[in-house]
C-alpha cells in the first residue's frame, strides 16, 4: 500500500476527477485506466579532472526516486474526457555540499547550497479526445524534433502548457504545442523556459515555446518529418528529418537517418545556425554498426530550448558534449549488441566514440567522448522486470581542460503495476 503523501495526492486527484464524470460515461474511463509506480535507484559519480583550484573537481550523489503515473481512459461519447496524474518524489541517500550538481538532487556548488533530504512535485493533465485527435492541457512531456524532455536522471523533466496530437489521416501525425514553463528533473518548481543552445543570445529573456510539426509515412519503409518551433526572444527553427529502413534479409537491415535544422534569431538574439546530421546503421543478427556525421555552420552553435532537454542531434550523447559548437564537424562510430540473439534476452550492450574539431578560437579546438552502456532486465523469477544499467563515459576537450570528465552511473529500476 502506498504511504507517501505524493502517492495519496495523486490517488485523491484521480478519484476526484472520476467522481466528477457522469456515471453513464465512466465505463471506458475506469476500464482503460493504467497506473504504475516506478522505483528508480540512481548512483552518479563524476571526476571532472579540473586544474582550477576554485572549481568543483567531483560530483557524487546517490538517490532513490519514486515515479507514480496514473493515466485514465476516456469517457464514452463523441467527445471523450480524461485526466492523467504524475507524482514525483526524490529522496537523498548520499550527498554533500562539495559533491552536488549531478542533476539527481537540488543543490548548487557555485552558490554553496546543499541537497535537501527530499523533494517532490505533483502534476496533473486534463485531456480530451475526438476520433483520433487528443488534446492535453497541464503537465506535458513532449518528445519530438522540436523539444524533448529529459528522463536521464532520477526524475523526468516536465513542462506546463498544451499539446494536440492528431492521427486522423493514415500515415500522418500532426503535433502542435504551446509550452509556458519547465519543471527541471531535479526541481519541485516550475520556472521560465530557458535557452540552452551554444551561443547566440545577446539580450532579452526567453519566454514561451511553441511548435508545430508533421510526420508522414511517405512509403512503406520511408518516413519524413518537419517541425517549426519558436522560443520567443531567442530563436526560430525549421527542422527536417528523413528516415529510411532497407530490409536486406530476414535478419539484416540498413537504416539511414538524415537531419537538418535551420535556426535564426528572434527578438533580441543573434542566433544563426545550420545543423546537418546523418546516421547510417547496419543491423545483423543482434549486432548493429553505426556511423554518424554532424556539421554546424553559421555564426552560432545549435539552438534548443529548456534546461536539460535532449536536442535532436545525431551526436548528442551522454556527457557535456553535444558537438554543436559554431562551425564544428564531428563523427560518431557506434556498436550495439542484443544478447537475445545468442539466447540471453534482456541483456544489451552499447559503445560509441564521437570526435569533433574545427571550432573555438581560430578553429583549432578539438573534443571527443566515449560511452559504454551495459543493461539487463530480468525476464523471470522473483526479480522479473527489474532493470540494472551501468553507464560509463569519458570526455576530453582541448578547448577547455576544466571540462575533462570521467563518469559512471548505476541505475536500478523496477515498475510496480497498480492498475
Amino acid at each position: 500500500m502506498l504511504k507517501t503523501p505524493i502517492a495519496r495526492g495523486v490517488a485523491l486527484a484521480t478519484l476526484g476527477a472520476t467522481l466528477a464524470i457522469p456515471t453513464m460515461a465512466q465505463a471506458a474511463f475506469i476500464e482503460d485506466t493504467k497506473a504504475g509506480l516506478e522505483l528508480r535507484n540512481f548512483y552518479y559519480n563524476s571526476d571532472n579532472r579540473t586544474n582550477a583550484s576554485t572549481a568543483q573537481s567531483k560530483q557524487e550523489e546517490w538517490a532513490q526516486g519514486f515515479i507514480l503515473r496514473v493515466e485514465s481512459g476516456f469517457t464514452e461519447g463523441t467527445v471523450g474526457f480524461g485526466v492523467d496524474a504524475l507524482g514525483l518524489l526524490g529522496v537523498k541517500l548520499d550527498s554533500s555540499g562539495d559533491r552536488v550538481g549531478t542533476g539527481l538532487l537540488p543543490g548548487d556548488f557555485a552558490t554553496g547550497s546543499e541537497a535537501p533530504d527530499d523533494y517532490s512535485s505533483l502534476h496533473a493533465t486534463a485531456k480530451m479526445k475526438i476520433s483520433k485527435t487528443i488534446l492535453k492541457v497541464g503537465a506535458i512531456e513532449p518528445k519530438n524534433m522540436a523539444i524533448a524532455r529529459s528522463d536521464s536522471r532520477l526524475l523526468p523533466q516536465t513542462f506546463e502548457g498544451a499539446q494536440l496530437i492528431s492521427k486522423e489521416i493514415d500515415g500522418l501525425t500532426l503535433d502542435v504545442g504551446y509550452l509556458t514553463e519547465q519543471n527541471n528533473r531535479n526541481s519541485s518548481n516550475y520556472e521560465d523556459i530557458t535557452y540552452a543552445g551554444k551561443g547566440g543570445v545577446a539580450a532579452g529573456e526567453p519566454e514561451d515555446f511553441k511548435f508545430a510539426g508533421a510526420t508522414y509515412t511517405l512509403m512503406k519503409n520511408l518516413t519524413g518529418a518537419y517541425y517549426y518551433s519558436n522560443l520567443e526572444e531567442a530563436y526560430k527553427q525549421h527542422s527536417f528529418n528523413l528516415i529510411h529502413v532497407l530490409p536486406i534479409s530476414d535478419n539484416q537491415s540498413l537504416k539511414t537517418d538524415l537531419r537538418y535544422a535551420r535556426s535564426t534569431d528572434d527578438g533580441s538574439s543573434t542566433v544563426d545556425n545550420k545543423a546537418l546530421g546523418a546516421m547510417v546503421t547496419y543491423s545483423v543478427s543482434g549486432h548493429s554498426f553505426g556511423l554518424g556525421y554532424q556539421k554546424m555552420s553559421g555564426d552560432t552553435g545549435f539552438a534548443y530550448a529548456g534546461a536539460s532537454t535532449d536536442p535532436y542531434l545525431v551526436n548528442y550523447v551522454m556527457l557535456s558534449a553535444d558537438f554543436a559548437n559554431a562551425d564544428e564537424k564531428s563523427w560518431q562510430a557506434r556498436y550495439d549488441y542484443n544478447f537475445a540473439a545468442m539466447g540471453i534476452p534482456g541483456l544489451t550492450f552499447m559503445t560509441r566514440y564521437v570526435t569533433g574539431d574545427d571550432f573555438g578560437p581560430g578553429g583549432n579546438s578539438k573534443e571527443w567522448e566515449r560511452n559504454t552502456d551495459i543493461g539487463y532486465v530480468f525476464q523471470e523469477g522473483a526479480l522479473k522486470n527489474l532493470g540494472v544499467k551501468w553507464r560509463n563515459g569519458t570526455y576530453r576537450s582541448s578547448n577547455n581542460s576544466d571540462r575533462d570528465i570521467d563518469q559512471n552511473r548505476l541505475i536500478v529500476s523496477y515498475t510496480i503495476p497498480l492498475m
